[in-house]
C-alpha cells in the first residue's frame, strides 16, 4: 500500500523503529505543509493511507472526496475535529485515532518559555553573540502569584513546579477542574476578575473546542497588570480573535510566551508577535520532543497495521464499518 505522512517537518516518521513494521509498503513523506485543498488532494491522490500529525493539516470534504484510493486515516493523538467525519464515512474511509499524549513535554515547554521570558534569555543570548555583554535585569519567582487555567493533566505539573519554586499557585477554570485543583491542595481564584488581575503569571492549558474558542476574551487581558506573563501552550483561539496583539501593545499584560498561532507553520515570522520584544515565540513545540514522537507515531502504525489485519483500532466514525 502506499502510505502517506504529511506535515512531518523534522522528517521524523523514517527514522523511528516502528517504521520498520510497515516493510513492503511505499511510504510518501512530506516535510512541508499544503494548505490549499486543491493542491493537497493531488499530493495524496494515490494514497491508500493517509497519516495525519496531530492537527497541522485539515482533511475536508474537499480534500477527502478527491482521493479515490484512501482507505484509512490514522491519526496521532485522539482529536479528529480536524477531519470531516461525515464525509470520511461517507467515502467509506476509516478514521482511527487512538493513544494518549504525554503532559509533561508541553508542561516542560510551559516553564522553559516562561523562565525565558522573565529573564530575557532570548535576548541576552543575542546581545552576548553580537558581542555585548548584560542589558536587562530579569524577573524572579519566589513569592510571585502562579495563575493556571485548567487545572488538568499538564495544568497540574505546572501547578507543581510554581509550588517548588515558592510561588503562591491558585485557579481557574470548570468547576470539575477547580475541583481537582482544591483536592491536590491549591487555591482556586475566588473570581474570574481576581484570577486575571492579580496574578503574575497566567498559564492557559485549555482543550480547544466550541466551549473555550476565545473564552480568553481582550476585557480579560485588559485586566491584567502590566508587568504580568500570559503564556499560551495549548491552542491560538483559546485567546479571543485579534485581542492579544493590540493588549500587548497597550501593556496589559506586559509580557507573553506563545507556542501556538492560528495558523501554522509560521513562516517567514510572518506574524506581529513574533516581532515584538515583549513575546517570546517558539514553533508549537510542545509536544515535539522524542519520546512523545516515539509514542504518537508507534500508535498510528499499529492502527495501520490493525486495518491492514482487516480488525481497525481506534476507530473515529464507527458507522463506517456499518458498510
Amino acid at each position: 500500500m502506499k502510505i502517506a505522512i504529511i506535515d512531518d517537518y523534522q522528517d521524523a516518521f523514517r527514522k523511528l523503529e516502528c517504521t520498520q513494521k510497515l516493510a513492503g509498503h511505499e511510504l510518501l513523506v512530506f516535510t512541508d505543509t499544503e494548505k490549499d485543498p486543491a493542491k493537497l488532494a493531488e499530493r495524496l491522490k494515490d494514497a491508500d493511507i493517509v497519516v495525519l500529525t496531530q492537527q497541522r493539516s485539515k482533511m475536508p470534504r474537499a480534500v477527502v472526496e478527491k482521493l479515490p484510493k484512501l482507505k484509512l486515516i490514522s491519526q496521532t493523538g485522539r482529536n479528529a475535529y480536524h477531519i470531516d467525519i461525515e464525509a470520511c464515512t461517507e467515502k467509506g474511509v476509516v478514521i482511527s485515532a487512538g493513544g494518549a499524549g504525554n503532559p509533561n513535554p508541553t508542561a516542560e515547554l510551559a516553564w522553559a518559555l516562561i523562565l525565558a521570558a522573565l529573564r530575557r534569555i532570548p535576548q541576552e543570548v543575542q546581545r552576548l553573540k553580537s558581542g555585548q555583554w548584560q542589558g536587562s535585569v530579569g524577573v524572579g519567582l519566589s513569592g510571585k502569584t502562579l495563575g493556571i487555567y485548567a487545572y488538568g493533566r499538564i495544568g497540574s505539573l505546572v501547578a507543581q513546579v510554581g509550588k517548588a519554586f515558592g510561588m503562591r499557585v491558585w485557579c481557574w477554570g470548570r468547576e470539575g477542574s477547580t475541583a481537582k485543583a482544591k483536592a491536590a491542595g491549591f487555591e482556586v481564584a475566588p473570581s474570574r476578575e481576581a484570577f486575571f488581575a492579580e496574578s503574575d503569571i497566567i498559564s492557559l492549558h485549555l482543550p480547544l473546542n466550541d466551549g473555550t474558542r476565545g473564552i480568553v476574551t481582550a476585557a480579560d487581558l485588559a485586566l491584567m497588570k502590566t508587568t504580568a506573563l500570559i503564556v499560551n501552550t495549548s491552542r491560538a483561539p483559546i485567546i479571543a480573535k485579534d485581542a492579544l496583539v493590540p493588549a500587548l501593545k497597550a501593556g496589559r499584560p506586559g509580557r507573553a510566551a506563545i507556542d501556538v498561532f492560528e495558523e501554522e507553520p509560521v513562516l517567514n515570522a510572518n506574524h506581529p508577535l513574533i516581532g515584538m520584544d515583549n513575546v517570546v515565540c517558539t514553533p508549537h513545540l510542545g509536544y515535539v520532543e522524542e519520546r512523545t514522537y516515539d509514542a504518537y507515531y508507534g500508535t498510528a502504525v499499529e492502527q495501520i497495521l490493525a486495518y491492514i489485519a482487516g480488525a481497525p483500532i481506534n476507530v473515529a466514525n464507527p458507522d463506517v464499518l456499518k458498510k
